[in-house]
This record gives C-alpha cells, sequence and structure tokens, in this order.
C-alpha cells in the first residue's frame, strides 16, 4: 500500500491540530473563570454567615436564654461562683 502526502492535507491538518489547540486553551480559560466565579461566590456567603453570627452574638450579648426541647447529651452544665 503506497501513502502519499499532498501539501494541502498536511496543511489542513496542521490548521486542524492548531485549531483544536485554541479551542481547547479557550475552553480551559473558561472553566477556570467559571470555578473561580463559584469560589469567589461561595466566600461571600461565608463571609455573610460570619457577619450575621457577629450581629446576633452582639445583640444578644449578655443575654439569657432558655432552651426548651433540647437533647441532654448537647447540654454542658456550667458550675458557678459565688460572687464576693
Amino acid at each position: 500500500m503506497v501513502v502519499t502526502a499532498s501539501i494541502s492535507g498536511v496543511f489542513k491538518t496542521i490548521l486542524m491540530l492548531l485549531g483544536a489547540m485554541v479551542v481547547l486553551k479557550y475552553l480551559g480559560q473558561l472553566m477556570v473563570a467559571k470555578r473561580n466565579i463559584a469560589e469567589q461566590n461561595r466566600f461571600r456567603e461565608e463571609q455573610n454567615i460570619i457577619q450575621k453570627q457577629k450581629a446576633h452574638f452582639e445583640r444578644n450579648n449578655g443575654k439569657i436564654s432558655i432552651l426548651r426541647n433540647v437533647n441532654p447529651r448537647n447540654v454542658k452544665d456550667v458550675d458557678y461562683e459565688e460572687v464576693k
């Protein structure tokens, strides 16, 4: 079997390979950007949760709350100290 290669066939093959490489590079950059945006959104959500917890703590600092219907395993007893 004799295989012959033409200049135009080699040129087309090289162009297709280069085109595939460019498309893959573009898709890679697009996927990295999408991952970065998702990570940024996750970070913002975590920061919002932390800010809400801080605000809740500052609002309720020093207040006493009575817990009802709580699992006894999760409750921690605290010793008291007499104030002189």
